[in-house]
């Protein structure tokens, strides 16, 4: 590897919080913490072919749009990547990229007009957290959470996170875990009650010993994924938009709900005037959509593979006798309910970041709903899944994104598209 400095002005912010310069030879190189226009001195630390990445040693001249970062971790941390932009300003990066992965990848040349709602709290609205086990220094024989590192997997010990909440910092601050408790990584959520819960990962079948004098739940995973209550409440309970919601331990959730609420909100724009459909669903979690879709269904059929979800699933369904719910992998199940279900009005899909497997996507052709909803967490591979659809015969209708993540180059997309013309199944 060529540990050697290079001089580089970079031209453009691309998506995953990266800034684009140009070496001496012509290759792309992708270095995060820089803007636009700055001139940087550069170390290369992966060296590819076509391209590389690097990392900033001297900052030669600073952008305009450039701001002190409120975080000391900032630039050695890997969990946010533009505190150094305005709020304002990231917002409108996240659209153009946005903007920019569909039409690069998904090869849309006309767009609908692309809005995106902003975070009411642009710090402080994770209500959850995931931390890793340190080595500290300044208590030897113990172990301080940290997160990941920019590009390594290597632990830094974080003493408060700017985008937690102060009751999770305050819980952070007299954690401390032993060097032989076999811990991995911890979880630190609250709920909407104000409810507390760690949930520890580790090496162990079998829970470790664990000395909790600590006013809050927690729960135990082992590497199978089985979940152990070791304190208090056995899950916990999030209201959104005047509904609960119980989540278990080992179950996704939002992190930032006013935004969760703001992405319902617009999906329910979205079917205003559409009643009694057929609906099916796709990557359920533990019903957040499905708990305001399955008012407008005839019949609501589910899709989940995660098993805790699929419980807590029920739970928050419990209401409904019109909803039905498949325990397993979408690219597993839908091929073989294609025909069984038909015909579907509205799919609606919040699949993982890696996008639609390709047995899923091709299913979801062969089933031909009038109308899908997708909820994406990553541009490039809902870009990706939009180009296959839209090669099936499927129009954009409406395009709108979300800023989940603020501080962070993640950002959730809901787009609309309709059946142009009848596909063959």
């Amino acid at each position: 590897m060529d540990r050697e400095i290079q001089l580089v002005k970079f031209d453009k912010m691309v998506f995953g919080g990266d800034c684009l310069g140009r070496l001496a030879d012509g290759r792309a190189v992708f270095v995060p913490f820089v803007l636009p226009g700055e001139t940087a001195e550069i170390v290369i630390t992966e060296s590819k072919d076509r391209f590389a990445r690097g990392q900033v040693v001297r900052l030669l001249n600073e952008s305009p749009n450039r701001i002190p970062a409120p975080c000391p971790y900032f630039g050695v941390c890997g969990g946010c990547h533009y505190q150094h932009l305005l709020y304002k300003q990231q917002l409108e990066l996240k659209k153009d990229l946005v903007i920019d992965q569909l039409q690069r990848i998904g090869k849309f040349t006309a767009l609908p007009n692309l809005a995106i709602t902003p975070s009411p709290l642009p710090f402080g609205y994770r209500n959850q957290a995931q931390f890793h086990p340190a080595e500290s220094a300044e208590n030897k024989g113990t172990l301080r959470l940290g997160f990941k590192k920019a590009a390594s997997n290597e632990v830094l010990p974080i003493a408060h996170c700017l985008l937690i909440p102060d009751d999770l910092n305050e819980l952070l601050s007299q954690l401390e875990l032993e060097p032989d408790s076999g811990i991995t990584r911890l979880a630190m959520r609250n709920d909407s009650d104000g409810e507390l819960m760690l949930v520890f990962e580790g090496e162990s079948e079998d829970p470790p010993e664990l000395s909790i004098e600590l006013p809050v739940s927690s729960a135990y995973i082992n590497p199978d994924g089985l979940s152990f209550a070791l304190s208090g409440n056995d899950a916990l309970v999030y209201t959104v938009m005047g509904k609960e919601f119980l989540v278990s331990p080992e179950s996704f959730f939002q992190v930032n709900l006013p935004v969760a609420e703001e992405m319902i909100k617009h999906v329910l724009s979205m079917i205003v005037g559409q009643e009694n459909m057929n609906i099916l669903e796709l990557y359920s979690g533990v019903g957040l959509f499905t708990r305001f879709l399955a008012p407008h269904a005839n019949q609501l059929t589910a899709i989940e593979s995660s098993p805790s979800a699929n419980f807590d699933f029920v739970s928050n369904l419990d209401e409904f006798d019109n909803v039905s719910l498949y325990e397993g992998a979408v690219e597993e199940i839908l091929p073989g309910i294609v025909h069984q279900i038909k015909p579907v009005d509205l799919v609606v899909l919040d699949p993982p970041r890696a996008g639609m497997n390709a047995k899923a996507r091709q299913a979801l052709i062969d089933l031909a709903p009038q109308q899908i909803i997708y909820i994406s967490c990553d541009p490039s591979t809902l870009a990706r899944d939009l180009k296959h659809l839209a090669e099936a015969g499927y129009e954009l209708q409406n395009v709108h994104a979300f800023d989940m993540f603020p501080q962070t180059a993640h950002v959730e997309t809901i787009v609309v598209i309709h059946r142009a013309q009848r596909v063959t199944s």
